[in-house]
């Protein structure tokens, strides 16, 4: 069963169209803040199909990340109470509470490495602003943290140019599925 090139070639497509990079843009805010579908699902192919704007994009949702971040840490700072049942309700209450306890071990470091984390970014947005982290090193460790995420999935992309969605296409089942087991494992680990 094919699940994956299909939603390829679907991203693929939304990828090429006028209004792409407001759709990126958007989806990198609402990332950050609520939304569960990260933004290098769009960000990977519009790379791969315009290579030469990757770090046009790379910043699009580096910004509109931080921007987004920003806004969860504001839902986080003053109305996590109304914020929490729907933790609890999606399932984030878990996470929630190592992203509280990172924070209390690490600070500016969990931020930055909530870029790179399984653990959903918005949930480590909203616990900083609810634990009331410094807004300044919340920022900037957003700014380098997101950054170096998209940044390098864009330099990558870029990298491997026109020969990269053939390829993509190629392994892209095998990829997702794969993804998809990493997650589930990551799961049981965090656990």
């Amino acid at each position: 069963m094919k699940l994956f090139e299909p939603l390829f070639d679907l991203v693929l497509s939304w990828s090429r169209h006028p209004q792409a990079e407001k759709y990126l843009g958007a989806l990198s805010f609402a990332e950050s803040s609520f939304f569960p579908i990260p933004p290098d699902v769009m960000l990977a192919p519009m790379v791969v199909a315009s290579p030469e704007k990757g770090w046009r994009y790379a910043l699009i949702t580096t910004v509109m990340s931080v921007i987004g971040g920003l806004a969860g840490f504001a839902l986080g700072a003053l109305v996590f109470d109304l914020l929490f049942p729907y933790l609890e309700k999606f399932g984030y209450t878990e996470a929630f509470a190592t992203s509280q306890e990172w924070f209390q071990r690490w600070g500016f470091w969990a931020v930055l490495a909530a870029g790179f984390s399984p653990i959903p970014y918005k949930i480590f947005t909203i616990a900083a602003g609810a634990m009331a982290m410094p807004l300044a090193p919340f920022a900037l460790a957003s700014v380098v943290g997101r950054g170096a995420r998209f940044y390098l999935v864009a330099g990558l992309l870029v990298w491997g140019g026109a020969r990269v969605e053939p390829m993509l296409r190629k392994y892209v089942e095998w990829l997702g599925w794969l993804f998809i087991a990493l997650l589930v494992a990551l799961y049981f680990v965090v656990r």
